[in-house]
């Protein structure tokens, strides 16, 4: 939890918005993990940074995708 404090917290400190969306997964010993891209934008420019997270997630399908653990849970 430290470590994913520490990939955020610029954002905070530089008091601008930030999203972070589904973009893929990694492969770490045996487990298939997800992988998030964080977007970066201006101060109280939220909707555009939305408006960029949206044309992202309907350009792929990353947000659909379960890993094979969640996937028979469903």
């Amino acid at each position: 939890m430290y470590l994913a404090d520490i990939f955020t917290i610029a954002a905070n400190l530089a008091g601008i918005c930030g999203i972070s969306i589904p973009c893929g997964y990694a492969e770490l010993n045996g487990l298939r993990l997800p992988i998030g891209l964080q977007l970066l934008g201006r101060s109280l420019n939220e909707a555009r940074l939305l408006q960029i997270a949206h044309a992202y997630e309907q350009s792929t399908d990353w947000h659909k995708a379960r890993p094979p653990i969640a996937a028979k849970m469903v």
